[in-house]
């Protein structure tokens, strides 16, 4: 018995090392024959085990998703159910992949609106032809004592670009982005460095926003899609 114990934290230590190796070598399988066998594919960030035997994840272009089996025969796109939870494990995978953290938000490609004390924080991406953007901005009149970061994110309309472009390099952008969508007022053209517009659009496409108004509070919450003045209220207040 004494024996055995000495010997249990070297055991326990091949053991590890055993399960590591093998799925080291699991992973180049993988790898190896989906390389060979869908040289088109996008090249493989990570290779990790699911909660379904046999089946694994493959992370690509940073933060998509896709699944295969333990020789890389088969590839699955689409959402990885947990029925006895009732959880999307895909999406639940992609929300943490794409997390933002909002003090590393590029607020050096957003305009600035304070109001009352500004305390509380609130980043939005917004494109000057969203409907459902127009409609946040005339309830966010009545929200105060906060600070807005608006990401001008020009990717619904052909004319997106120019408009974006005309707020950016407005004297004013606050006024000229509140005429715009409070009073369908277009700003004048204009032209100045608006390369923040292109590194907004990188940043979207990093982080997987793909509609507007797109929502970010301080404690990383994201909120895809309008919501009225009374919910900006509560995640405002859950933020603190």
């Amino acid at each position: 018995m004494k024996l055995l114990k000495a010997l249990l934290p070297a055991l326990l230590a091949l053991a590890a090392l055993t399960a590591c190796l093998g799925a080291g070598a699991q992973e180049a399988v993988i790898r190896k024959n989906l390389a060979e066998r869908v040289p088109q594919m996008p090249k493989i960030d990570e290779v990790s085990k699911t909660a379904m035997p046999g089946l694994y994840e493959l992370r690509v272009n940073g933060s998509d998703i896709l699944y295969t089996d333990a020789q890389g025969n088969f590839l699955i796109q689409g959402s990885l159910i947990d029925t006895r939870l009732r959880r999307n494990l895909t999406e639940e995978r992609v929300d943490k992949l794409t997390a933002v953290d909002f003090a590393t938000l590029p607020v050096k490609d957003a305009f600035t609106v304070v109001r009352g004390n500004g305390k509380r924080q609130l980043a939005v991406f917004e494109d000057p032809n969203c409907p459902y953007c127009k409609h946040f901005e005339r309830d966010l009149q009545s929200v105060n004592n906060v600070t807005i970061h608006m990401f001008l994110l020009p990717i619904l309309g052909h004319d997106s670009p120019e408009k974006s472009k005309n707020v950016w390099c407005a004297k004013d952008r606050a006024k000229a982005w509140q005429d715009l969508m409070l009073k369908d007022a277009a700003p004048p053209a204009a032209n100045c460095d608006s390369t923040a517009l292109t590194r907004n659009l990188a940043f979207a496409n990093r982080y997987k926003i793909t509609g507007t108004p797109t929502l970010f509070f301080a404690n990383g919450t994201r909120v895809p899609g309008y919501i009225d003045a009374q919910q900006v209220e509560k995640y405002l207040a859950d933020a603190k």
